[in-house]
Order: structure tokens, then C-alpha cells, then sequence
């Protein structure tokens, strides 16, 4: 039998559990109070159990009251499962659940310290938590998505509190959340992820099968390669910052999403206690990728993590520990933080520029920090790499920032105390340099310490050059220390390259123009060449100041003297030829320093003729690399200036064509007038060269480098061919060019940039429509088993983008033609395409859907509109889809222009437009025989263009007395002649007609009239007549006007059947019909059109208007006068 104890009533139970998860959706503050009821009422619902006797006669306990609670907990948390992400309550909910676990298993933790027993047993807390952990997972697989996923959000809540788990459920939990990991909605993918990061410290690598990835792989492979933003975030949010991850993270500082890459430098980088706990490399690239990026909010982040590494740096004790001889600041030490926070980058090697970034970064972000500095004099003594870098960004911030003031108060050195500190720093370069050739001969092991004390030395002495260039130079004797000091050190032989350009920045600042620059440098050069003792040019700062005959003797003579000679190679041992191959290379370097910074020509400066026979071209012809790429850059410096054109790329080897490269299109660039608006000729030479090189080129950083050189001529302007367009969009889909991101990255913008310029660039684009497509359909058929590229179908739709007015940045703010119109010319194109017979069915295809995609407006011209109505209706006649699928596509374009040019396509006469020259290539393109021109209707309209010009000035001055039909009387009208004035006025000014004349004018303007019929004009009703035209007057302009008849002679009987039936859209008209017209009736209908005449009524100053016959008639009779006129 069965015993059972019942201290509790369970009945009670559902509605208690309800009546808290009723209180816990309403808000968070009640969740700690409802734990402590809850874990009440399952301490008292776990005492309900029940002893059950088996058959062999033992007893085991069947715990009713947990399971009860359990159901009642799991029927609650069934009604949330349901629930889409969103509602407040739901997620209250799953807090509360994660919150009681955990609530649960902190107190099962305090009765196992309590408890003396050391085995594992099973308690209430362990039986609830695998009870709802597995009800859970059961939920994983389930067919609605918002199931999985308020499960996995549940488990994500769970799982950092559900203590200790059986192998069986750990391995479930593990298996069902790398499941979700592939689930097709991102949020289930995040929350898997967030789950399963959980997991990381509780596996063992141990227990890891070979070939199974762990945790943490699988973690880090979701970080780096899930489609889904979302998804990347959760896992970098929950990956753990270790020295085995922080690789894999920093990778998403370059991530494609915005908000993930800020996410770095707010939420994952801020955890390191130290900048020091990353590398280098990885310090570097955190910053370079901070500051660098092209989202403001992600370098505005950067700038706070930078400004929490420096309050990390200063507040650092070491600091403090510093040698009693080092100098000390007033500044509170905020000068040592900064060089301390400058000795965690590399300030000597390629890292100074992230260096500079860095502290410059702290600067703006914190501008009380320049704001303290103050230099003493000791500080300059005892430069360092990291110090000569803090004081250089200062003076370049105090001077960007307009903070002269700053620069006195931080008591820099004046100019002539700071030549001596160059002076004192080139002094100790000098020393460190007789070392090294003392080291090299006795061949000293500590030859690798001394070149890391040049590399400083160098760093420090270019700090203090670069600062020099900021200096006041009013002082003429700290001028002339300043220039005798940067002058040596150009002429020494073992000055370090990097120091080269330094010092030509600091001479050209000095001197007083580019000819002496160029002179001083000559003369060094030569110099340097002929391996003698530079000697002391005599008063030279003196000479400098002297008038331009002087300067224009001295620099005849210098021409007169050859650059330098070495002796002959063959003569000399193989040391001599190295050490004038290293002078040639010196005095290359020298050369470009300073033709990259002047502007002059070769007439200017006659000097530079030496430089470039005696030491460039020679130099060009050399077969060592290293000398003829200094070369071949020096000689594209002096094209530059010069106006010469080299073709030096079909020998330059794979090693210099980059350089080679760029000479040249720069050339093309600064002469552009010279090679392309001068002579046709030349510029067809020229493009015909750029596009057999583009078409030849395979080294990738050519190809980025001519494609970069391109696209400029290009949106300049320079260059308008298009096959050089079509070149560069195969270059841009070519699947050989996947892996060449500079160029893929430099054509994807250009694109865009160069179409919506204006509308003549989009007018090229949609030109080259039809070649282009046609290429990269040949490019798609040729493709390998490994080779992707974009299909021609989204390459079409791409080109449509591209041509749409309304993204041109001109066509948007500027009053646009309506013949100017791009997407009105590409339909044109591909309706025109759509006629030829060999073109699949695929091809129609993917023109149809880009037809699809085009937009007309509704202010398109009338000749474009023709065009594209001629195109559409005749497809079907002429050239007929053998696919319903396009034929219905088709179909759908056709009906959607018809209605938006329903009305003005019915104003539309094709006979006006048949003689434009584009109109006649559309009836050749689509085999339709033109409509044939009347010869009489260009007279006829000037007829009628000046019958109507006479009738305009009539019915302006008689618009005191309108028809009546027509207008309606004014409230004030204003006095008009009386019938008497009227009748004398007529009897005066016009002769007397006779009654037989009357009598056959009546009779002609009540006979009726036969019209034409026009194709693409409206059917003409009874009793209404079309003005004609006026020049420059469009048809919508013409005035209708209702003619009087005689009811006797109003035509009876039924209508006629154009009226009822639709007329045809033929570009053929219809044969002329014209009514007989006596010639009487013609000549007087010539005679009814009479100047207007006035006369005096004998009132001072008054003149009346004679009344003219009236309008109704007059516009019956000149029409009958203009067919008598044609029939005649």
C-alpha cells in the first residue's frame, strides 16, 4: 500500500504560481519579492510526497507536490513560448524564470556548505532546473519560429545559473544550441550564440573528439562569417577576451557593419585593464582603424577608448619613478603621460604616423592637455624619439588650431636657439654614424644597438626639421644659423635618405625662390659627383638677395659647368662602383626632392638641363632596379615641368611599370589641353594607348593604378570615349579581377560618381548599353567551375540605376532640358535591340525587365515620345515574341506608356516629325516605310502661321467686344463706339461692295468643309474648326472657336463612322479629300483680312476703333481661302 502525507493542499497551487507570474509581467521591481514567495511555495509543495512499495519489497518516494509545482511553473511558462519578440511582458517573464533559478540555486548552494555529507545527491533545485532545461529543449526543433526562439531566449536566461547538469543533458543543451547556430532567423542565430557562449569554461579540450570543433571555435567561426549583423554582435559580446580570441575579434574593427565596429571600441576593448595587454601590431591596428574609419561615430568612439588608454597611461606609478636628472614639467604631468602614452606606439618605424594620429587624437578630445604644456630647457637637451613627437604635434596643433599665443606661453626656443638644437642633434647623428664604421671594421656584435640609435637620432632630428618649417624666421641671424645648418647636413654623403626630403622642406621655406633653391642643390649635386669636399659657398645668404641679372649670370655659368662625372666603371674596383652607384642614387633622391616641390619650367631654371642629360637619362639606361626606378620617377618630374612625353611602360620591367605608370598619367593629367584639345590626332593616339594597355595589363597594381589614372580623366572630363567605359566595366564584373580589391573598391565608387554627375555622362553609359551587355554575356559563358560574377540580368538593372535622371546630381538642381532625358534614350536603345531576330529569348528577357525598371517622366518631348511609340507598337507586327512570358511583360510596358501618354500622343502628327533625322533611323532600325511628306504643307502652314499672326493682333484689338459665345460680358465694361461711329467709320474707310460679292462670300462660308484626317491628331467634330498654327506656338496653344450656322444648313443624318471606331496608329496618313471652293469665294476670303484703321471723333484727344469683320467668319473664310489656295 501506499502511504502518502499531505501538508499542503495542492489544489492551491496553480493559483498561487498564477498569481505571481501575473504580478512579475507588470514589472521588474517586484521580481525579488516573488522569487522569495515562489522558492515559499515550492519549499512547501517539495514536503508532498508519496512512498511507493515495489515488488521486491523495498520502498522508493514519489515526490507528487514538486511535480505539481513543476507543471504548474511549465504551464505558465507555455503561455510566453507563443509570443513574438516585443511585448515588455513576455521578456519580464523570462527574467523572472532566470532570475528564480538562479535565486533557487544560490540557496541550494548555502545547504550544501551547511551540510556535512560530500556526496552528490539529488535535491529539489536539481530536479526542477533538468525538469524545465529539458521541457525546453524539446522546444528547439518546433515548426514555429517564435517558439525557438523565446526557448533559446529562455535557455540564454537559464543557463548561467543552472549549476550542475548530468552528462546526458549537458551534451543535449551542447548538440541543440549548435543546431540553432544554422536556424534561418538571425535572432534565433543570436540567442543560440549568446547560449552557447556560456558553455565555453565548462568544457574540457580533453573530452574534445578528433576532428570535432569546440565551443569557442565554433563561437569564433559564427564572429567572423554569419550573414547576419545581429548574430556577429552576440557573439562578439559574449566571446571571452583572451590572448586565443583577441586576433579573431580585432578582425571586426574592419567589420561591414557600423554599429559592430563602434561596438569595439565601447563594449569589447574597453574590458582590457591595460593598452599594454595587446601587442604592437594589435595596438596599431586598433588605432589606425578607429580613427581611419569613414563612420564619424565610430572615430568619436576610437577617441574615447584612446582617451581611456591615456588616463590608464598617466595614472600609471611608474611614471613618477624617473631619474633626478630628467627634466620636470609644471604641467601637473601631463608631458610625461603624453611620452609615456607615445612609448606604447612604435614612434621610429612605420608606425609614426599612428603614432602622431594617436596623440593628436588626445589633444582634440582633451584640450586642457596642451592648454598645460610648458617646455623647459632641459626638455630640448634631452629629446627622445617619443618627446620630439609630443612637442612637433603640439606646435602643428597650436598652428592648425590659430593658437599662437599657446605656442609663447610654452616657451619654445627662439630661431636661433632652436638651429642650435638641430645643430647639437645632427652633432650626436654624426657621432652615433662614426660608430657604426668603427663597429663594421672590427666587425663588433654591438653594431645592432648603434643602428636602433641612428634610427632614434633620425627620428629626433626630423621631429626638429619638421618643426623648423613653423618657425618665425624674422630674425635674419637665426635664418642664416638655420640655413648653414640644414645646408651641411644636405651635403654630407652618410646623411639617411629619410632626412632628404626634411631638409629640402626647411631650405625652400628660407629661400627666398625656387632658382636659388635649385641652384644650391646643383651645386651639392655636383659636388656629391665628383667626390670632393663641399666647399663654403661666400656670402651666399648674401647673393640670395641680389637683383635677377645677377642671379641669371650665376646660373649661366652654373649650366656652363657639367653636372659631375664619375670616373669610368670599368676602371674602378668593384667598392668604387658601389660607392658611386650609392652617390648616383643620393643625388637621384635629391633630384626628386626638389622637383616635387617647385613649380617652374625648364626655361626658368636652365640648370635642371644638366641634372636631366648628365645624371637622369644615364641613370634611366642603368639595368639595377633600385636606380632606375629613382630614375624613371625623376624623369617623369621633369616631364612634368618640361611638357615631355616617354613611352617607357612597354620596357619597364614588372618591378618599375607602377612608377612608370603613374608618370604617365599624371603627365596626361597636367597637359591634358596639349594631348586631347589641341590635336584630334594626338588624343586619339593617346586613348588608343591607355586602352591597349588596359586590355594588356595583368599585374594587379598596374591595373589599379591605370584604372585609378583613368577613371580621373574620366570624371574631369578629359577623356569622352566610351570604349574606355566599356573597358572598365568589364574590368569591374571580370572575374579576374576578384581578388584585386583596389581597383574593384576604386571603380565601385566611380561609377556612380561619374553617371550621376550630369547628364551627358549618363547619356555615355546608356550608349554603351548594348556592347557592354553583350560582353559580359561572352564573360559569363566563359566562366570556370571556381569563377563568380555578377549575371547579366543584375548587371543590366545596374546600368539602369546608373542612367536615372533623378539621382543626377546636375539633372536635380538645374532646369533640364525635355529633349535631355537618359532613361528616354536607353528605352530607345533596347526597344531598338529588341528588333533584331538573333537575339534569344534570354537576352529579350533581361531587356524587358530593364525596360521594366525604367522611368519616364511625364514631361518627356514629343519626338522622344514618337520614338518610343513606334518602337512599341510595331514589336508586334514586325518582330513578334515566339515566349508568352515576355510577350506578357512586354505587354504590361506597353500599356503602362500608353496611359501616361494617352493625350499627348493623340497631338502627335508623325508627318511633322518624319523628316528628323533620328525619326528616319527608328523607321529604318524597325523596316517601316515612312510617311511621305506634302510638299504644300510647309507653304500651307506659313499661310496659316500668318493668317493667324494677323488674326491674333485683330482679336487683340478688338477684345472690347468678344464673342458672345465665347466669353462672357465684364461688370465694367468699358465704353464702346456707338453703331452710328461704327457704320460712318466703315462707310469711309472701305469701298462699297457689290451685292453679287456678298452673295457668293455667304455662300462660301455656309458651305462645308471637308478636313484631312491625321493619324495621331483627334477626329474633328461637326461645327468646330482648328486655328491654325503660329510659330513657335505648340499645339495644346490653339484656340478653338465655334462658327455660326445656318440651322437650314446644318448636315442631318446619322454620324460618321470615324467618330465611333478608334483610329489606327499608322504612320502611313490617310489620302487628302478637300471640298471645291469657287474662286470667287477664295479671293474675297483673301480680301476679308484688312489693317485695322482709326479715326478721329472730334473729341480732343479720343481716336475709336473702326470694327472689323467678325472673327468667326474671318476664321472660316481663311481656311477656305488656304485649300483654294493649295488646289490652285
Amino acid at each position: 500500500m501506499a502511504k502518502s502525507t499531505e501538508p499542503y493542499n495542492l489544489e492551491d497551487l496553480f493559483e498561487a504560481i498564477a498569481t505571481i507570474f501575473d504580478q512579475v509581467q507588470q514589472s521588474l521591481a517586484n521580481h525579488k519579492k516573488n522569487c522569495v514567495a515562489l522558492y515559499k511555495l515550492h519549499q512547501r509543495a517539495a514536503t508532498v510526497t508519496k512512498n511507493i512499495e515495489k515488488k521486491n519489497g523495498t520502498t522508493s518516494v514519489k515526490y507528487v507536490g514538486e511535480k505539481a509545482l513543476a507543471d504548474a511553473f511549465l504551464d505558465m511558462i507555455n503561455r510566453v513560448l507563443v509570443i513574438k519578440k516585443g511585448p515588455p511582458a513576455a521578456d519580464r517573464i523570462v527574467k523572472f524564470v532566470g532570475s528564480y533559478v538562479q535565486y533557487l540555486n544560490e540557496k541550494a548552494i548555502q545547504e550544501a556548505a551547511s551540510s556535512t555529507s560530500d556526496e552528490a545527491e539529488e535535491t529539489t533545485t536539481t530536479r526542477f532546473v533538468a525538469r524545465t532545461l529539458g521541457w525546453l529543449l524539446e522546444g528547439f526543433p518546433a515548426k514555429n519560429k517564435n517558439v525557438r526562439f523565446r526557448c533559446l531566449h529562455l535557455v540564454s536566461e537559464l543557463i548561467s545559473h543552472i549549476g550542475e547538469v548530468d552528462e546526458d543533458t549537458y551534451n543535449l543543451l551542447r548538440e541543440g544550441l549548435v543546431e540553432r547556430l544554422n536556424d534561418k532567423e538571425p535572432i534565433i542565430r543570436a540567442n543560440a550564440a549568446a547560449a552557447l557562449s556560456k558553455l565555453v569554461g565548462s568544457e574540457d579540450p580533453d573530452e574534445i573528439e578528433t576532428g570535432e570543433q569546440s565551443v569557442l571555435d565554433i563561437l569564433l567561426e559564427v564572429m567572423g562569417s554569419d550573414p547576419t549583423a545581429d548574430v556577429r554582435r552576440a557573439a562578439l559580446l559574449n566571446v571571452p577576451l583572451t590572448a586565443a580570441t583577441i586576433n579573431a575579434i580585432l578582425q571586426r574593427t574592419r567589420d561591414v557593419d557600423t554599429i559592430t565596429r563602434k561596438i569595439m571600441y565601447t563594449a569589447v576593448l574597453p574590458k582590457l585593464s591595460h593598452p599594454r595587454e595587446l601587442t604592437l601590431v594589435q595596438r596599431e591596428q586598433v588605432v589606425k582603424d578607429g580613427l581611419g574609419d569613414r563612420e564619424p561615430g565610430v572615430r568619436v568612439a576610437a577617441g574615447k577608448l584612446l582617451a581611456k588608454w591615456f588616463e590608464t597611461v598617466h595614472a600609471d606609478p611608474t611614471i613618477a619613478e624617473q631619474d633626478p636628472d630628467a627634466w620636470v614639467g609644471d604641467d601637473g604631468g601631463l608631458t610625461k603621460a603624453c611620452v609615456a602614452f607615445l612609448d606604447i606606439f612604435d614612434v621610429i618605424g612605420a608606425g609614426e604616423t599612428i603614432a602622431v594620429d594617436a596623440i593628436t587624437c588626445i589633444f582634440v578630445t582633451r584640450p586642457d592637455i596642451p592648454d598645460a604644456f610648458v617646455f623647459p630647457e632641459l626638455y630640448w637637451k634631452q629629446l627622445t624619439p617619443e618627446s620630439a613627437v609630443v612637442a612637433r604635434v603640439f606646435v602643428e596643433h597650436c598652428v592648425k588650431t590659430n593658437n599662437e599665443r599657446r605656442l609663447e606661453s610654452a616657451s619654445l626656443p627662439v630661431v636661433t636657439a632652436f638651429a642650435f638644437h638641430i645643430q647639437e642633434a645632427y652633432n650626436r647623428m654624426l657621432g652615433v654614424l662614426e660608430q657604426i664604421d668603427a663597429a663594421r671594421v672590427v666587425q663588433d656584435g654591438e653594431s645592432e644597438e648603434l643602428e636602433e640609435d641612428l634610427a632614434k637620432c633620425e627620428v629626433v632630428l626630423g621631429e626638429l626639421l619638421r618643426m623648423a618649417l613653423k618657425l618665425d624666421y624674422m630674425d635674419e641671424i637665426g635664418r642664416r644659423k638655420v640655413f648653414t645648418v640644414v645646408k651641411d647636413m644636405l651635403a654630407h654623403p652618410q646623411l639617411p635618405p629619410g632626412l632628404i626630403e626634411r631638409c629640402v622642406d626647411v631650405l625652400k621655406e628660407i629661400m627666398p625662390s625656387e632658382r636659388d633653391l635649385i641652384r644650391m642643390v646643383v651645386e651639392i649635386i655636383v659636388e656629391l659627383r665628383e667626390n670632393e669636399d663641399i666647399e663654403e659657398t661666400e656670402n651666399l645668404l648674401g647673393n640670395l638677395d641680389d637683383d635677377d641679372d645677377q642671379s641669371n649670370a650665376e646660373n649661366t655659368s652654373t649650366r656652363g659647368r657639367a653636372i659631375g662625372k664619375p670616373k669610368d666603371r670599368d676602371a674602378m674596383s668593384a667598392e668604387d662602383r658601389r660607392e658611386a652607384d650609392l652617390t648616383d642614387i643620393r643625388c637621384l633622391l635629391l633630384c626628386i626632392a626638389v622637383l616635387e616641390r617647385i613649380n617652374g619650367s625648364f626655361e626658368d631654371n636652365s640648370t635642371l638641363e644638366g641634372i636631366l642629360s648628365d645624371l637622369i637619362i644615364p641613370s634611366v639606361k642603368r639595368k639595377e632596379l633600385a636606380m632606375r626606378e629613382k630614375a624613371l620617377v625623376s624623369l617623369g618630374l621633369c616631364c612634368l615641368i618640361a611638357k615631355l612625353f616617354l613611352g617607357q611602360v612597354e620596357n619597364a620591367s614588372p618591378e618599375i611599370k607602377v612608377q612608370v605608370l603613374r608618370v604617365i598619367l599624371d603627365l596626361l593629367i597636367m597637359y591634358d589641353a596639349e594631348f586631347f584639345k589641341n590635336s584630334e590626332g594626338i588624343a586619339q593616339q593617346v586613348t588608343g594607348f591607355l586602352l591597349q594597355t588596359l586590355q594588356n595589363e595583368d599585374l594587379p597594381q598596374a591595373q589599379a593604378v591605370l584604372c585609378t589614372g583613368i577613371c580621373k580623366l574620366l570624371l574631369a572630363g578629359i577623356i569622352t570615349d566610351t570604349t574606355l567605359l566599356v573597358s572598365l566595366l568589364l574590368l569591374y564584373i571580370s572575374p579576374t579581377t576578384a581578388d584585386n580589391q583596389e581597383l574593384r573598391q576604386c571603380l565601385s565608387y566611380f561609377f556612380p560618381v561619374y553617371s550621376y554627375a550630369s547628364y551627358d555622362n549618363q547619356s555615355r553609359i546608356a550608349s554603351i548599353f548594348v556592347s557592354a551587355y553583350d560582353h559580359a554575356v561572352r564573360l559569363h559563358g566563359e566562366l570556370e567551375e571556381e569563377q563568380d560574377m555578377i549575371s547579366p540580368g543584375d548587371f543590366c538593372l545596374m546600368l539602369v540605376d546608373w542612367t536615372d535622371p533623378a539621382k543626377a546630381v546636375q539633372i536635380a538642381n538645374a532646369q533640364m532640358s525635355e529633349s535631355q532625358h537618359a532613361h528616354a534614350d536607353l528605352a530607345i536603345h533596347i526597344l531598338t535591340i529588341l528588333y533584331d531576330e538573333d537575339r534569344n529569348d534570354e537576352d529579350k528577357k533581361v531587356f524587358c525587365q530593364a525596360l521594366a525598371q525604367i522611368q519616364l517622366p511625364a514631361t518627356l518631348n514629343d519626338l522622344a515620345i514618337h520614338k518610343l511609340d513606334l518602337l512599341i507598337s510595331n514589336q508586334e507586327s514586325q518582330c513578334p515574341f515566339e515566349n508568352t512570358a515576355i510577350e506578357k511583360l512586354f505587354s504590361k510596358i506597353k500599356t503602362r506608356f500608353h496611359l501616361t501618354f494617352q493625350e499627348r500622343l493623340q497631338k502627335i502628327d508623325p508627318v511633322d516629325l518624319v523628316e528628323d533625322e533620328s525619326v528616319l533611323k527608328v523607321y529604318n532600325d524597325i523596316a517601316v516605310k515612312p510617311p511621305k511628306a506634302d510638299p504644300s504643307r510647309k507653304a500651307k502652314k506659313a499661310a496659316e502661321a500668318a493668317e493667324q499672326a494677323t488674326q491674333n493682333v485683330h482679336s487683340a484689338e478688338t477684345s472690347a467686344a468678344p464673342v458672345e459665345e465665347e466669353t462672357e460680358a465684364p461688370v465694367l465694361a468699358p465704353a464702346e463706339p456707338s453703331a452710328v461711329d461704327e457704320e460712318e467709320a466703315i462707310n469711309h474707310d472701305e469701298p462699297q461692295e457689290s451685292a453679287e460679292e456678298e452673295k457668293d462670300e455667304e455662300s462660301a462660308a455656309e458651305e462645308p468643309i471637308e478636313t484631312e484626317e491625321r493619324p495621331s491628331t483627334p477626329l474633328q467634330t461637326k461645327g468646330i474648326k482648328r486655328a491654325p498654327d503660329t510659330p513657335g506656338t505648340s499645339r495644346d496653344d490653339r484656340k478653338r472657336t465655334r462658327t455660326k450656322r445656318n440651322p437650314v444648313d446644318k448636315p442631318k443624318g446619322k454620324k460618321t463612322e470615324e467618330s465611333d471606331v478608334e483610329r489606327s496608329r499608322s504612320p502611313t496618313p490617310v489620302k487628302k479629300t478637300k471640298a471645291p471652293v469657287r474662286k470667287a469665294a477664295a479671293a474675297k476670303a483673301v480680301k476679308a483680312v484688312k489693317p485695322t484703321t482709326t479715326r478721329a471723333t472730334g473729341r480732343t484727344g479720343v481716336r475709336r476703333k473702326v470694327k472689323e469683320p467678325s472673327p468667326e467668319l474671318e476664321i472660316e473664310e481663311s481656311v477656305v481661302g488656304s485649300e483654294a489656295s493649295d488646289e490652285e
